[in-house]
């Protein structure tokens, strides 16, 4: 069976470089892909006799009538029983524009303004942006951290059919996760911040974690947290989701949304899933 998969997104996201890290992978790369010929690749790539399973298309720079080209063809893509998965590169606002300042590229809907270009963008692009498989935000990443969540994604998958889980744990101080989809706030838990000699530690470390764990909201938490996943595990599996991605979140991102993240592992690996961990703010 052949696989596709779709890189789309804002300009300016990182498209180019999500291009390079599939070529590394040994995916067959179509850059600036026109969305109007993604049929004809369909038919060459399903022909007999054909060597090319894995596709990569990283759908070009559009015009207004980006998504009445692509809408079409991506059903039909779809419908070709191929293996489909959409990857949407997204940042912020602030983040393009000072991206296009710095290259002083022209933005391909130029015209109205830079500001204006990219919101125009992104509402031609939020109904792609819905449907997407895996989304990422690129806002705070560079080269190397873009390559290394995509390679987190499909680096060492064989055709899995289980759900991939990532869990990441992070502070409010320094901003939500833009890119998961589900977040859970644990700064109702003692805070190990306030106690001496664990503040200088993280819920890595031996002494905060059998703090953060052994309190009874903590212990009440993760047992409503099971609960949760037994129902929304299967539900999520049922409807097709290839990625579940989600966020823990305490004040500075250090104790105890570290711990919890930790904490977590078991809920999902009883039910045969090896979700990967991530700590995005424990060193700040």
């Amino acid at each position: 069976m052949s696989e596709f998969v779709i890189v789309a997104g804002m300009s300016g996201a990182g498209r180019s470089n999500a291009a390079a890290v599939f070529e590394d992978l040994n995916w067959f790369v179509i850059d600036n892909m026109p969305p109007a010929l993604i049929s004809k690749v369909t038919e060459l790539v399903n022909r007999p006799g054909s060597e090319t399973e894995r596709v990569v298309l990283v759908i070009g720079r559009g015009g207004s009538d980006y998504m009445a080209d692509l809408s079409p063809e991506l059903d039909s893509l779809l419908a070709s029983g191929a293996r489909v998965r959409v990857l949407f590169l997204d940042s912020s606002d602030e983040v393009l524009i000072q991206r296009y300042e710095g290259t002083r590229r022209r933005h391909p809907l130029g015209g109205a303004g830079l500001a204006e270009d990219i919101r125009r963008e992104r509402e031609m692009l939020a109904s792609l942006k819905d449907q997407a498989d895996i989304v990422i935000d690129t806002s705070e990443l560079n080269v190397h951290e873009l390559r290394d969540k995509i390679l987190s994604f499909f680096e060492s998958e064989e055709h899995d059919p289980i759900m991939r889980i990532s869990i990441v744990s992070f502070g409010y101080k320094y901003g939500i996760p833009r890119d998961v989809d589900l977040i859970f706030d644990v700064r109702f838990i003692p805070n190990p911040h306030w106690i001496p000699e664990l503040r200088p530690h993280t819920g890595l470390e031996k002494g905060v974690r059998e703090y953060v764990l052994a309190q009874s909201e903590s212990i009440e938490f993760l047992k409503k947290l099971d609960d949760m996943f037994d129902f929304l595990l299967p539900a999520f599996q049922k409807e097709g989701k290839s990625y579940l991605n989600i966020a823990i979140g305490c004040t500075g991102g250090k104790h105890r949304s570290v711990a919890i993240a930790e904490g977590m592992l078991p809920v999902f690996r009883k039910r045969g899933f090896d979700p990967r961990v991530s700590h995005r703010d424990i060193s700040r």
